[in-house]
């Protein structure tokens, strides 16, 4: 029998890795080992590729789930909430944990298609290769599986939130996301930032490139988040973000360098 430690966490200064695949989970008992196999098929190199799946204080058996797949999975790391903190919170434990030079993203709903990511961290390393100041590879959901409710409220959040940040993103709420991993760990942390990823980034003076992606409906599980509930708290958080970001100040920075000196 394999014993389990629980230790405490420190945030991860480690880049060894290629890359790192984090998921927050939330009472997905049913989409938790389909997911990780898409996940494993995607990124077949174990010995460059972590996954981290963090359980946000799950009261069904999504525990047990993940540590069976642990056991098929040498490269599947969990991380767990002793109580429900949010999605955000969720993220962040496992960006902090992550050790990959590109820290993927995505939701475990199982919506979000896997397949979808190695052609998002091709894009980022070909901007990287261009000379880019490239911070973010983000997807943009094609034929929405989601009720057209659903679609309305996020077509007025997103156009509040492009008007009011200055961006051009069409799509705040993709969960599919590429981020350089010093970057992501260095963004101001608060509830509900996941949203607010494009306007975050270009406040590091970094670029984010968008990237048509694949949208599944749910099979398994309920969603854990009420659509009202949503957007109010997004209008809220909206205003906070406006706010931190025009108070951001990003001088040009040159570098005197002596004569002679080759740097």
């Amino acid at each position: 029998m394999t014993q389990q430690t629980k230790t405490k966490l420190s945030p991860s200064q480690d880049a060894s890795l290629e890359i790192s695949v984090v998921v927050p989970v939330c009472d997905e008992e049913g989409n938790v080992s389909p997911l990780i196999e898409e996940i494993a098929a995607a990124f077949p190199d174990t010995d460059q590729v972590e996954i981290i799946y963090v359980d946000d204080g799950s009261r069904d058996s999504t525990p047990a789930v993940l540590k069976d797949c642990q056991s098929k999975h040498k490269n599947l790391r969990v991380l767990t909430h002793a109580q429900r903190s949010g999605q955000s919170r969720a993220i962040r434990t496992g960006v902090l944990a992550a050790r990959g030079r590109l820290i993927c993203v995505l939701d475990g709903d199982g919506q979000n298609n896997p397949a979808d990511l190695p052609r998002l961290v091709a894009l980022f390393n070909a901007a990287l290769a261009e000379g880019d100041a490239i911070g973010m590879v983000m997807g943009e959901r094609e034929k929405r599986q989601d009720s057209g409710f659903r679609r309305f409220i996020s077509r007025v959040a997103n156009a509040c939130n492009r008007a009011l940040l200055n961006h051009t993103a069409k799509d705040v709420g993709c969960g599919l996301k590429v981020v350089a991993g010093p970057v992501f760990k260095q963004l101001p942390y608060f509830d509900h930032m996941h949203r607010f990823m494009p306007a975050l980034i270009s406040r590091e003076g970094l670029s984010v490139r968008y990237e048509r992606v694949t949208h599944r409906a749910r099979d398994r599980g309920q969603s854990k988040y009420g659509t009202l509930e949503r957007a109010l708290a997004g209008l809220v958080d909206l205003f906070g973000v406006y706010w931190l970001v025009k108070r951001s100040k990003r001088p040009d920075v040159q570098e005197e360098v002596p004569h002679g000196v080759d740097r």
